[in-house]
């Protein structure tokens, strides 16, 4: 049986050039591991995903680790790297509810393998249910062909998560990936939503996401 919780790690120094982390930073945080479909069934390994994540007061970082048996991206966004409609090729996600009291309400953040993302704000009791959330995120991705693994790094400012962070307060989150250019794709949950088809948009079935102090 998976944890129910993930956890943040803090970042106990300040990033070098850029504003990701240093390699050795990601170690100190314990990864979320999930190999198998939304209905957790199905596992493949050579799909498996990791995400680790770190914190300071300012930024939420999140690292992706993710096996690949193919790659399928898009091959044009926006001049900053947004596309829309991303889910429909190569992706990892994270959605994070940071306020109990709005549980229908959360973000949602994906990037795929070529570095391509998008933000949104979702609330499943609108019409619309979801906007761009233009959160200033900073992000990285590379392909490893050997390892036949890509990895991504988001850095998403924390005031654009949640209007007064408390470290002591945890979370409600999942982690997803899409893989493959048509159906049948794989769609793998960290926490399942146990959908007849897939479908992430089920906060009742997020996981906790605490935050680690020094």
């Amino acid at each position: 049986m998976r944890p129910e919780c993930a956890v943040a790690a803090p970042l106990r120094s300040k990033p070098g050039r850029g504003p990701f982390p240093a390699a050795a930073e990601w170690d100190s945080a314990s990864p979320v591991v999930f190999n198998t479909d939304w209905q957790g069934e199905n596992a493949d390994p050579g799909r498996e995903t990791r995400v680790r994540l770190l914190w300071t007061t300012e930024n939420l970082y999140i690292h992706f680790q993710a096996r690949y048996r193919a790659i399928t991206v898009f091959a044009d966004a926006q001049p900053t790297g947004r596309r829309d409609r991303l889910w429909d090729r190569d992706v990892a996600e994270v959605f994070l509810q940071p306020e109990p009291a709005k549980p229908r309400r959360y973000k949602e953040f994906e990037i795929s393998p070529n570095g391509y993302w998008i933000d949104l704000e979702i609330d499943l009791d609108t019409p619309e249910r979801k906007r761009d959330l233009d959160s200033g995120l900073q992000r990285r991705a590379e392909i490893g062909t050997r390892e036949e693994t890509w990895t991504a790094e988001l850095v998403i400012p924390m005031k654009r998560l949640a209007t007064n962070f408390d470290p002591g307060k945890s979370w409600r989150a999942n982690f997803f990936r899409v893989e493959g250019p048509r159906e049948p794709r794989f769609y793998s949950a960290w926490r399942p939503t146990l959908t007849p088809q897939p479908d992430f948009h089920l906060p009742e079935a997020f996981g906790k996401l605490a935050f680690a102090v020094k």
